[in-house]
């Protein structure tokens, strides 16, 4: 291919999706350019404008163009429950099951040694600031239930408890509608101790 730097840079920087390899990333960009070129225009301005405007709530640490989120403001919120989860992805799908109506706060991230990262990197100061305001009654650990989710969880968890506050941390089991002899033997053991 002659003069193929743009595409070339576009394949790169399609690449840092996650899970986005270069046969995919090339085809994306090919897709774009052959087929799409309105969308990829419109794709690139989306992406220059949530860059420049979306950043961090002041109180929650999710995504947000305000200073304080949306739901951080709502007066309908339970004030006394706070759901730690890690991401802003993971706020969502709690959102979206409207099962919970008190508030977040959002790590962007998880404890993981290995990786270099430590408490100050996912501003566990900040939640234990936001938790101990004499408002939060109880603080509901939703971290995913991987080794770095857990270790985390028991982090908080420690800490909080020792600050005199409620810690929950969300069931975990066999999902509705699953055959045991199909789910794996952590989840059913999990479900057995955590059985009520």
């Amino acid at each position: 291919m002659a003069d193929s730097n743009s595409l070339e840079a576009l394949v790169q920087a399609l690449r840092r999706l996650p899970g986005v390899g270069v046969k995919s990333a090339s085809r994306m960009a090919f897709h774009l350019l052959q087929h799409d070129r309105d969308g990829a225009v419109r794709l690139a301005q989306a992406l220059q404008q949530a860059a420049a405007q979306v950043h961090h709530c002041a109180l929650c640490h999710t995504f947000t163009e305000a200073e304080v989120c949306a739901t951080c403001l709502n007066p309908q919120r339970d004030k006394s429950k706070l759901c730690v989860v890690e991401t802003p992805a993971d706020q969502s799908a709690v959102e979206r099951t409207a099962a919970f109506k008190g508030l977040y706060f959002v790590l962007m991230g998880k404890l993981s040694p290995l990786d270099g990262i430590g408490p100050r990197d996912i501003g566990l100061q900040k939640l234990f600031d936001r938790a101990t305001d004499g408002v939060v009654q109880e603080v509901i650990l939703a971290t995913n239930f991987t080794a770095e989710g857990e270790a985390t969880a028991h982090v908080i968890g420690e800490a909080l408890k020792a600050r005199g506050l409620q810690v929950t941390r969300l069931a975990r089991g066999v999902p509705a509608g699953s055959e045991l002899e199909y789910v794996d033997l952590g989840t059913i053991a999990h479900a057995m101790v955590d059985r009520r």
